[in-house]
């Protein structure tokens, strides 16, 4: 019967490098295994995060742009170590044992951390007077820099590779398993974020993964796409100068004929790499061709797609700009407001339960009630991909507009009601629930969106690096938040006054950082709208073309 399913799975080993029974390997119950561990990356990273801010100001005594900053840089190099990652397990180590291995740099930094905040010898005095708090010294703060950058490594090499190697068992060629990782990716962000209120460690996570190892499906490593991308590159540039074939046909092409990529017009430029000249192939054999001269056509091709992933990229780097405010000056916030409920006081960084609330309420909604609607009405599960980053982006605006609303109504507060630093403002914390709330169900699309878009419109030799590639506009993001702080305070403080980011933000105008923050997301998000239909034209011409040759 045709269509009948090998028992095994063709591009994927077992444990022993055996090829991988489908009945025995993969599926759900080991991508629950690998859901686990980024659960537990999840809570420490964001564990930390969320309430480093008040630690550096409160404990380490740094003002709070230079506290925001710390934070913001700190999460920015945690992602942007994601290429690191993803060019080891696509090269050297595979997704598995990436995993392994930065999970354990992550649990080593995790309890360095712990040391630090222990430790007295480790912190300035402490002191209740702002006015007079001596600053954290080099050595202090070098301590605690070396173990929250131990935790960036762990989280740049392992956050790179679970995404790709949770897709990895499951298998595209057949319908069912198929379907199965296309929810795969919404309950991937849905428990990542669950991970941010459960209590739980790296290192059982790291056990958790390891009992699983007779289960998994491997994908065997098929050289660095770094080095590939730069044959096609460096082969185009040496045949610029001869004519492209009329017919595509007359390519390079030795690639197996069911990995074949089908040619596209666009880019046309790379397509001289796969232009046959005198000198391409070794002298003693027929077969054999230097890649820096001559690549297969379906090399060019996927290189092509990864150029095609750049516009949307670019455009998704400033959602993670808005994303930082909400774990830095959003904690400040919260910080200098009531938070008595029922005689307990709210810890300022706790409010980003509403934040991981949101998301969680968000992804539920999203899969229980919008993908089989949506299922009837259009035949499809769910929005598309690029429809989620839209939507992430439109209410991160959204979310920034809000923040600078009740900004106003705090600053205004603490005008007519000047308080003590120690002092909570006669305002309520929960104002701020709106703009958590706006920027966390935006996270859930954009997330999703953008984990869909880089792996399922990527090479399959180049998924990790692609994932690696989506992470970094988080790190892109949180340096630009960096370094619009930077360039705010310094504008805006001149002639010796506080500017809009003062140390105290009670004095400051972070209302307009807000507002600016709003205007700057808005034009971006009409940016992402051309891109996005500029991909949507691209992937449509590619189908029909594909139909075309089938008929």
């Amino acid at each position: 019967m045709e269509g009948k399913l090998s028992p095994t799975v063709a591009d994927a080993v077992d444990y022993k490098g055996f090829p991988a029974d489908r009945a025995k390997t993969g599926g759900w119950v080991p991508a629950a295994l690998i859901l686990g561990i980024e659960i537990c990356e999840r809570l420490s990273t964001m564990g930390i995060a969320v309430n480093l801010v008040t630690y550096l100001g409160g404990t380490m005594h740094l003002s709070s742009s230079a506290s925001a900053n710390v934070v913001t840089d700190f999460m920015g190099t945690s992602f942007l170590l994601c290429l690191l990652g993803g060019f080891l397990a696509d090269t050297f180590l595979g997704r598995f044992k990436t995993i392994v291995i930065f999970a354990s740099i992550q649990t080593l930094g995790t309890c360095a951390l712990a040391l630090s905040t222990k430790l007295p010898q480790l912190k300035p005095p402490p002191c209740h007077s702002s006015e007079h708090c001596k600053e954290a010294n080099g050595l202090q703060m070098g301590i605690l820099y070396l173990a929250l950058y131990l935790i960036a490594i762990g989280t740049g090499g392992l956050k790179s590779s679970v995404s790709g190697f949770g897709t990895d068992q499951f298998d595209e060629k057949n319908e069912e398993e198929k379907t199965q990782m296309a929810y795969f990716f919404n309950r991937f962000f849905f428990f990542i974020s669950l991970g941010t209120l459960m209590a739980c460690t790296v290192l059982v996570a790291i056990l958790v993964l390891l009992y699983g190892t007779k289960r998994y499906r491997y994908k065997k490593s098929q050289g660095s796409p770094i080095v590939q991308i730069l044959q096609v590159i460096v082969g185009a540039i040496k045949k610029r100068r001869m004519n492209l074939p009329y017919d595509s046909g007359l390519l390079y092409e030795n690639t197996p004929e069911g990995s074949r990529i089908h040619h596209t017009n666009q880019f046309r430029c790379l397509d001289k790499a796969a232009i046959v000249a005198e000198g391409d192939f070794e002298k003693n054999s027929s077969n054999a061709h230097n890649p820096w001269k001559l690549c297969t056509l379906t090399r060019v091709e996927e290189v092509k797609m990864m150029i095609r992933l750049l516009p949307v990229w670019a455009t998704t780097i400033l959602f993670w700009t808005t994303y930082a405010q909400i774990i830095t000056f959003s904690v400040e916030q919260a910080a200098t407001m009531h938070r008595t409920v029922a005689g307990f006081q709210i810890p300022a960084g706790c409010l980003t339960v509403f934040f991981v609330l949101a998301i969680l309420l968000t992804c539920a909604f999203y899969d229980c009630l919008i993908i089989p609607l949506w299922k009837k009405w259009k035949g499809t599960p769910g929005f598309t991909d690029l429809q989620r980053i839209a939507l992430g982006l439109a209410l991160s605006t959204l979310g920034m507009a809000a923040a600078a609303v009740f900004e106003v109504k705090r600053l205004s507060v603490a005008k007519h009601h000047p308080v003590s630093t120690s002092e909570p403002l006669p305002i309520s914390v929960f104002i701020l629930i709106p703009q958590f709330f706006l920027v966390g169900s935006g996270e859930a699309f954009i997330y999703t969106g953008q984990l869909d878009f880089f792996i399922t419109r990527s090479p399959k030799g180049m998924k990790t690096m692609s994932t690696g590639l989506f992470l970094t506009t988080l790190s892109l993001g949180f340096f630009m938040s960096s370094l619009l702080v930077s360039i705010v305070k310094k504008v805006t403080g001149h002639n010796g006054g506080s500017g809009w980011l003062a140390n105290n933000i009670n004095n400051g105008r972070l209302d307009l950082f807000y507002g600016l923050l709003t205007v700057l997301c808005s034009i971006n998000f009409l940016v992402y709208l051309v891109c996005a239909a500029w991909c949507k034209k691209e992937k449509d011409q590619s189908s029909a073309k594909i139909e075309m040759e089938k008929c």
